[in-house]
């Protein structure tokens, strides 16, 4: 799974894959290493990075993670990752919905000349058999649907175009 966390005004796009009893973390092409996290109730677990462990503490506050490790405590904003990948500025005025992995659109929710608002459903995706929403991060105008449903896609394609208002 992909996910994107803030860290020091930082995004990391990480990845999670399953392996053995735990994870392996991937970052880029690259896999960092096998990790995996043992909760031990009231905010306090172990972390397991490439074998070493390390007592942690955390506390969950909507989408910001409070982790104490070694000393040191680290503030981490989790990114929703379809809205951080998704929505990119193209031009002036206008937004485009990317595809933050391959798959295959299932519903198309608006159509080309829709006033939007921000967190409208735009469509709903498949990739590897999790479904997923794509929303509108503000309000404006859909421009254009890029893929009907039942259309395939790849990894970064353009589906959706959004002129602001006002524009």
């Amino acid at each position: 799974m992909n996910h994107v966390f803030e860290l020091e005004g930082v995004d990391y796009q990480l990845w999670l894959s399953r392996w053995q009893q735990g994870y392996r973390l991937h970052f880029g092409d690259e896999v960092l290493a096998s990790l995996d996290l043992s909760h031990q109730g009231d905010g306090c677990g172990l972390l397991t990075v490439a074998g070493a462990s390390e007592p942690v503490r955390f506390a969950v506050d909507g989408d910001t993670i409070h982790l104490h490790i070694r000393g040191r405590t680290r503030v981490l904003r989790y990114r929703d990752p379809l809205s951080a990948h998704a929505l990119v500025k193209k031009d002036a005025g206008l937004l485009v919905a990317r595809a933050p992995m391959p798959g295959v659109v299932v519903q198309t929710s608006v159509s080309a000349g829709d006033q939007i608002s921000a967190g409208t459903a735009l469509m709903v995706i498949e990739s590897m058999k999790l479904e997923s929403v794509i929303r509108s991060p503000q309000d404006g105008v859909v421009d254009r649907i890029h893929f009907n449903e039942g259309e395939s896609f790849e990894h970064g394609a353009v589906l959706v175009t959004i002129t602001e208002e006002g524009h």
